[in-house]
C-alpha cells in the first residue's frame, strides 16, 4: 500500500479533523438547545405549540438530511447570493460559507431527532418526584430545573450518546458543499492522488477513534452521575 502522500497531506487532515470535531460539537450543543423546548411543550403544552413541535419532529426525521442541507445550502444560499444588499453586508462572509449551513442543518436534524428523545426522557420521570418537589413549594421553573430536567437527562444519556455517534457519521455530507472536514480532505486526496482504498482507510480510521472517544466520554458521564432509584 502506498502511503507516500501522508506527510504532504497531514496537516490539511488534521485541519478536517478539527473542523469535524467543531461540526460534531456545535450541532449536538445546538441541537440540544431546540431539543428541550421541543420535547417539553410536546409534554406540558400549550397544545398548539406542542403540534409545532411534533411536526417540527416529524419533517427533521422524515427528510434525508442531505436533503435539509441542499435546501439551505443551494436553496437559501442561492438566495442570499443573488441579493446585492446582502452581498455587500458584513454578514455576506458567513453566508457564503458552507460550514454555517452545514452547523444549521446538523442542529435542526439533531433537534428534531432529540426533540422525540427529550419528550420520551421527560415522561420517563415519575410524576410522584415531580409531585413530592412541588409539595416542598418549588416553583415549576424549579421543578424543571432541579429535577425534572436532570432526570430526564439520566434516562436518556445513553441514547444521546447513540445520537452523537450517528451525527459523527453524518458530518461527512458537510464535503457536499464545500466543507473541507475529515471526508472533504480524503475526497481531496483521492482526487490528487488516484488511491482509492489508503485514503478510505485512514477515513474509517479517524471516524472510529471518534466514535471510541465519544462512547468512553458518555460512559464517564454516566459513571459519575447518581444511580437511578
Amino acid at each position: 500500500m502506498n502511503w507516500s502522500w501522508l506527510p504532504e497531506y497531514l496537516p490539511l487532515l488534521l485541519q478536517g479533523l478539527w473542523l469535524t470535531i467543531q461540526l460534531l460539537v456545535l450541532s449536538m450543543v445546538f441541537g440540544l438547545i431546540i431539543a428541550i423546548p421541543v420535547g417539553l411543550v410536546q409534554v406540558t403544552g400549550p397544545r398548539w405549540l406542542g403540534a409545532m413541535a411534533r411536526w417540527y419532529c416529524k419533517v427533521m426525521r422524515g427528510t434525508p438530511l442531505l436533503v435539509q442541507l441542499w435546501l439551505l445550502y443551494f436553496g437559501l444560499g442561492s438566495v442570499f447570493a443573488a441579493n446585492p444588499e446582502i452581498r455587500q453586508s458584513a454578514f455576506w462572509p458567513f453566508l457564503r460559507e458552507g460550514y454555517y449551513y452545514a452547523v444549521v442543518a446538523f442542529s435542526l436534524n439533531t433537534g428534531g431527532y432529540s426533540g422525540e428523545i427529550m419528550r420520551g426522557a421527560f415522561l420517563s420521570v415519575p410524576k410522584g418526584e415531580l409531585e413530592a418537589a412541588r409539595a416542598f413549594g418549588m416553583s415549576r421553573w424549579q421543578v424543571l430545573r432541579r429535577i425534572w430536567l436532570p432526570r430526564a437527562f439520566r434516562n436518556v444519556l445513553p441514547t444521546l450518546a447513540g445520537e452523537t455517534v450517528l451525527l459523527l457519521k453524518a458530518t461527512p455530507l458537510a464535503a457536499t458543499v464545500t466543507v473541507l472536514d475529515i471526508f472533504g480532505v480524503i475526497l481531496r486526496v483521492r482526487q490528487n492522488t488516484y488511491l482509492t482504498y489508503e485514503p478510505l482507510f485512514l477515513a474509517a480510521a479517524l471516524y472510529m477513534a471518534l466514535t471510541l472517544i465519544i462512547t468512553q466520554l458518555f460512559g464517564r458521564i454516566e459513571g459519575q452521575l447518581p444511580s437511578r432509584r
